[in-house]
């Protein structure tokens, strides 16, 4: 397995105290995608992170290579719908992954 830290880098600096009504729907088609790839086991943590110098996501996955991630990051719905978001990509060498204990 490889581990990589993924960024996504909004379409806009103002993104998303301005967000449209279809790119709230763009987002929630993202993070259905992710979900389901958190439930196959491949995406540890996920999220938006609001940086005051300029807000993106966050995701840290775990995937068989690099021909997996690409597949990954070239079918998420923000890459399919073109509209402006974009992924950064770097490798995480050591990653170690804590797995939370199963709710009783």
């Amino acid at each position: 397995m490889k581990t990589f830290f993924c960024k996504l880098l909004p379409p806009r600096p103002s993104f998303p105290a301005d967000i449209t009504p279809d790119e709230m729907l763009l987002m929630q088609q993202h993070a259905q995608y992710w979900r389901g790839w958190m439930e196959r086991g491949c995406v540890v943590a996920f999220g938006p992170v609001a940086d005051p110098r300029g807000s993106y996501g966050i995701g840290i996955l775990e995937v068989e290579d690099d021909a997996e991630l690409q597949r990954f990051t070239a079918n998420d719905p923000v890459t399919l719908a073109d509209r402006g978001f974009a992924y950064e990509v770097q490798p995480m060498p050591r990653g170690a992954m804590h797995r939370p204990f199963a709710q009783a």
